[in-house]
């Protein structure tokens, strides 16, 4: 079954076009979503202007002066004919290193019922995924957590979080790339420089890549830091 066949979508605004490829987050979906946004990268067209993926949509802005919302869903419909449901697909495995020493530690074992070491056996046990970047450049939104450690967001969020602060929210776990407000409830910190514009892709991850983390100390951390690890 081709692509086009499995798809709904919508008009967001009055140019914006919506493709949804499922209802729920998962892996099939993502894969599918990183193959659609692979064969993207080579639709070149004056009228689209970006492409933004996301849990189970892909949404793509247009210029309407240039192309109707119909005649832009054919196009984009001829490029989807091209593709299958096939879940088959490369992917790409990262390792974050993270000196657990989080400020919100006793939160996660207040909210858990776990303590500091459990907490960080079962954060770095799973692979995870990218499932989406967003928020702000780099900032991944990853699927694997264990469901255990599922806190909720502070309250009152921070106004500053360090770079390379790693949080939780919920169900979710993420790595803030820079510094920034936020409300996740940091576990830790890696020394890795997850966004650098100076690099030709600037985002350390990227869509449907898997990861792992891994725990170092504090001396580890400082010594990769030193070294502008991640560069």
């Amino acid at each position: 079954m081709s692509l086009l066949e499995s798809i709904t979508h919508y008009p967001l605004g009055d140019s914006a076009l919506v493709l949804v490829f499922g209802q729920t987050i998962a892996e099939s979906t993502n894969l599918v979503i990183k193959r659609v946004c692979t064969s993207f990268d080579s639709l070149v067209h004056p009228a689209i202007l970006e492409y933004v993926p996301a849990y189970t949509t892909v949404t793509v802005y247009y210029d309407p002066l240039l192309l109707t919302y119909d005649n832009l869903f054919a196009l984009i419909g001829e490029r989807l004919t091209t593709l299958t449901t096939d879940e088959s697909h490369d992917v790409v495995d990262k390792r974050i290193p993270v000196w657990y020493n989080g400020p919100d530690l006793n939160d996660v074992a207040e909210h858990t019922g776990l303590d500091h070491d459990t907490i960080v056996k079962m954060h770095v046990a799973p692979v995870y995924r990218v499932y989406m970047i967003g928020f702000v450049p780099g900032f991944p939104y990853l699927g694997g957590m264990d469901k255990r450690l599922a806190t909720p967001r502070k309250k009152t969020p921070r106004l500053r979080i360090d770079a390379g602060s790693v949080g939780i929210a919920g169900e979710q776990t993420g790595v803030y790339p820079m510094e920034t407000p936020g409300g996740w409830q940091i576990i830790g910190q890696t020394p890795l420089n997850l966004f650098d514009m100076a690099r030709e892709q600037p985002s350390f991850l990227a869509l449907g890549d898997r990861l792992r983390f891994e725990a170092i100390d504090e001396e580890t951390f400082f010594k990769l830091k030193e070294q502008s690890y991640g560069f």
